[in-house]
């Protein structure tokens, strides 16, 4: 029996896919990486029986890189990252295994169905499976056609089966369009974002931002925002003069004076005058008119980008995520399209049943309004019934705005009649409007949309009489606008072709994380002094690299790549030679960005407070606790990298044995790790089998009392690659903690003294630790003070060690890199969870029971 390989996005897409096409009657087994799963069944392709496969990856299996040395700010030219940088794919998360997680499962395999989702992201995912897979298929039969794709818009029976009978094939050009997005702001953004943090990082100490970054289509965002706030800056409120009136009939009435306003005072009170002179007005006419308010087309990731943000709170990067999880669990279809427009087969009807609690189908429906056909998805729509407690509040939100819109798509436009009365008092004309509802409509399911009821006007007809009870001059003000909101960020970045339905929630993001803008009430976006003065800068030294202009254009190429009517190369290559020119030109004119810095920050030597000594002019070195958190020795006029994330704090005067410099103690919180760190190895690296932004948790020193040989216990109970560091600084809560990931080992509490002995277990080759107890609070048996023993394996310490995790994460933590071997402190690879009772296998043991 031939066997297909089937492989959705994400591992819940997979699930559901594989119930609808085996109808539920698939067995489950866990994948080698423990975070996709494999669902099995028989059925028929192309027209024999066959084994399914069906799996999933987690996103994209590849992430676009320079090679090892680029990734080094110090080593390298950012000016090399345009041409002379070569890059590779690496695996996007290496944790999952899931290249080879992905070619055991198609080791076998006779052909591979792929179900990613169905827009350009998917289809460069698509290439990314099928590099990983394709060696290890088995070999097709002369031209056999091996490769499907299968094109969905939800996950619902109906799709999920159509999609099935009519599989085509993944869009190479698709795919290669997303390769050149990715290439372009891999080098353009890494090279302007390394120059100008290591250029102003240097010189600046209170940016408050660990990455002064660039990037293509993050710029020009942050662009957006600034224009707005230099129009604001720039606005000077100008006095005007409004004439108003108030007549009465039966009732007073309020009239709108038709000249609108006036800019001169002394103009505004002759036309008050003027009007005084009379003590009736007369009504000049009567006109009604019906109108209509029209139903809204149907909704696409932009809109409900827009809607989320100004109605319902909530910020693009977000509703993206709540849209994505209702998506996979199959209540909303497909959630990022540009299209406005219902396909001519799109069941209508078949949808509104589903809704029937919320509208009655009997009623009928309207043909929705022609919207826009991008070829891509169709619009976003309900596809079942849901409730509130199976969504949670935000996902039932977003939800009951979709359903809502799709229902007002095919209900019929609100109407209305709107009254307007013209009056003219003395020379002077006024009006007063208002209006009447006449049938909802659509405006029943968006009440927010709704006419608003008015005071009916007073019935009248022409050459009627009211009287004039007051005429006066009201001064006012204009007034400037306000910070752009969200809603009105996604718009503009829509209009100028800035970023795409999928990634324009990312870069609002980033302009927020990058500390460039701040999110006010009634989601405002507001310029930081950081932001603002980078903007200023950039159109100072050349405007092009912060106006929408040259992106827009890339994108314009980008999409006549994924069409097929430009060479890929070709558009890469002259994107990276324009903005290689202008970055040299950026590098050259830097001081005109950086006159404005110096207005707003202050130099790095003023900033700080004094906390420990330089190890080669012996004069204490400023602290800076703005991001990113460094120590600057003006003295030397040098700046040395710190830990982020925690707190910094003088490590008892103590210094490092190589380098003199004072050594500082790094530390996560009370119920996190902590561990010390030499302010000059932590960017110098001492020994070979060191990198960069190592503390002495990790240094190999042979000797040093602080050092992983000094301390170092035993291999980390959850992690491969970590050891288990004691912290001398945590008495009398005593513990132990990971160097790779957050596992802490909490032991001896309120123990005297606790050390590492130079002797290792026999059974593990863990250190031993040597725990002094006071007389009256010992646990030893015997009343015993003293002991010596493998926290590990030893029985008299088995019940006073406690495995937990730090509260928070240090990032600079790296996967891999662990050394091997059986010296002193290192402790022995465990066999693993399976096999806890052998003997040797302690630390095994240990994180079996832990876990």
């Amino acid at each position: 029996m031939r066997t297909v390989l089937m492989v959705a996005e994400k591992p819940s897409l997979a699930q559901s896919i594989a119930k609808i096409l085996s109808k539920g009657s698939c067995s489950t087994r866990k994948g080698l990486n423990g975070a996709c799963s494999v669902h099995e069944y028989t059925g028929s392709f192309v027209g024999q029986n066959v084994r399914f496969k069906m799996t999933s990856v987690c996103g994209h299996v590849m992430s676009l890189d320079f090679i090892g040395k680029y990734n080094n700010w110090d080593k390298v030219d950012p000016a090399e990252l345009f041409s002379k940088a070569p890059t590779e794919k690496k695996e996007a998360n290496p944790k999952l295994n899931m290249v080879k997680f992905l070619q055991v499962e198609a080791k076998g395999c006779d052909y591979v169905v792929l179900w990613l989702d169905c827009d350009k992201e998917g289809e460069n995912i698509c290439f990314e499976v099928l590099d990983a897979i394709q060696p290890m298929m088995n070999k097709s039969y002369g031209n056999e056609r091996t490769i499907y794709r299968a094109k969905f818009s939800s996950i619902t029976d109906t799709d999920i089966c159509n999609a099935m009978n009519q599989l085509g094939e993944p869009n190479k050009n698709e795919a290669l369009s997303v390769d050149a997005r990715q290439e372009l702001d891999l080098r353009i953004g890494c090279a302007f974002t390394r120059f100008q943090t290591k250029y102003f990082q240097g010189k600046y100490g209170n940016l408050d931002s660990s990455l002064i970054s660039f990037g293509p289509c993050q710029t020009p965002t942050l662009g957006f925002c600034v224009e707005r706030h230099d129009k604001i800056q720039s606005f000077k409120a100008e006095a005007y003069w409004v004439v108003q009136a108030k007549v009465s009939k039966d009732s007073p009435l309020t009239l709108d004076w038709d000249r609108v306003r006036v800019f001169d005072r002394d103009v505004g009170q002759m036309f008050v005058n003027m009007a005084k002179t009379a003590k009736e007005a007369k009504v000049d006419s009567v006109t009604k008119k019906e109108k209509a308010k029209q139903r809204p087309p149907a909704l696409n990731t932009v809109e409900m980008l827009r809607v989320a943000s100004s109605a319902l709170g909530m910020g693009p990067q977000h509703t993206m995520q709540i849209a994505e999880r209702l998506y996979t669990q199959g209540y909303i279809s497909y959630p990022r399209t540009e299209t406005t427009h219902y396909p001519e087969n799109f069941d209508l009807k078949g949808t509104l049943k589903q809704q029937a609690n919320t509208f009655n189908p009997d009623n009928g429906i309207n043909r929705p309004r022609k919207g826009a056909d991008a070829g891509d998805h169709p619009p976003i729509t309900p596809m079942r019934a849901a409730s509130e407690s199976e969504l949670g509040s935000d996902g039932w939100r977003l939800y009951d705005y979709i359903t809502r819109h799709f229902i007002a798509t095919v209900s019929p436009d609100c109407k209305y009649l709107q009254t307007t009365i013209s009056f003219s008092i003395a020379t002077e004309g006024f009006t007063c409007s208002g209006k009447t509802l006449i049938s909802a409509g659509y405006t029943e399911v968006m009440p927010w949309q709704g006419i608003p009821q008015e005071e009916a006007l007073p019935v009248c007809e022409r050459g009627d009489t009211f009287t004039v009870d007051e005429i006066k001059l009201l001064e006012k003000q204009t007034n400037p606008p306000d910070y752009l909101t969200e809603s009105e960020l996604i718009t503009l970045m829509e209009k100028h072709g800035i970023g795409t339905d999928a990634s324009i929630p990312v870069h609002i993001n980033n302009i927020c994380q990058r500390n460039y803008v701040t999110v006010e009430s009634g989601r405002k976006l507001k310029p930081t002094n950081l932001g603002i003065v980078l903007v200023h800068g950039y159109y100072k030294i050349d405007a092009d690299l912060v106006l929408p202009t040259i992106r827009s254009a890339v994108e314009k190429q980008l999409t006549l790549i994924a069409l097929g009517k430009a060479n890929f190369q070709q558009v890469l290559q002259h994107t990276l030679d324009i903005f290689k020119r202008k970055f040299h030109y950026f590098v050259d004119s830097i001081a005109g960005m950086d006159e404005l810095m110096e207005v707003s920050f202050s130099p790095i030597a003023d900033t700080g407070k004094p906390l420990s000594r330089c190890g080669k002019c012996h004069r204490f070195m400023k602290y800076i606790q703005a991001k990113p958190s460094r120590l600057h020795c003006s003295h030397c006029d040098e700046t040395y990298s710190l830990p982020q994330n925690g707190a910094i704090k003088l490590y008892k005067e103590l210094k490092c044995p190589l380098d003199e410099f004072e050594l500082v103690l790094w530390t996560s919180g009370s119920r996190g790790k902590s561990y010390p760190v030499c302010p000059y190895c932590f960017s110098n690296p001492p020994f070979r089998d060191m990198k960069k932004g190592m503390g002495c948790n990790e240094c190999t020193h042979p000797s040093c009392q602080h050092s992983l040989n000094s301390l170092g216990i035993g291999q980390c109970v959850e992690c491969e690659t970590g050891v288990l560091v004691f912290d001398p600084t945590s008495g009398p809560k005593w513990r132990m903690a990971c160097n790779k990931c957050n596992v802490v080992v909490h032991f001896f509490e309120q123990a005297h003294k606790v050390q590492v002995s130079q002797d290792s277990c026999d059974s593990c080759e863990a250190s031993l630790v040597i725990v002094d107890f006071n007389k009256t609070r010992s646990p030893l048996p015997d009343g015993e003070t003293q002991h010596t023993g493998c926290a590990f394996c030893d029985p008299v310490f088995q019940d006073l060690v406690e495995l937990k995790y730090a509260t928070m994460r240090h990032p600079m933590h790296r996967a891999g890199g662990a050394r091997r071997g059986r010296g002193r402190g290192r402790g022995r690879r465990p066999m693993g969870k399976g096999n806890p009772k052998k003997p040797k296998d302690k630390m095994a043991a240990l994180a079996a029971y832990f876990v």
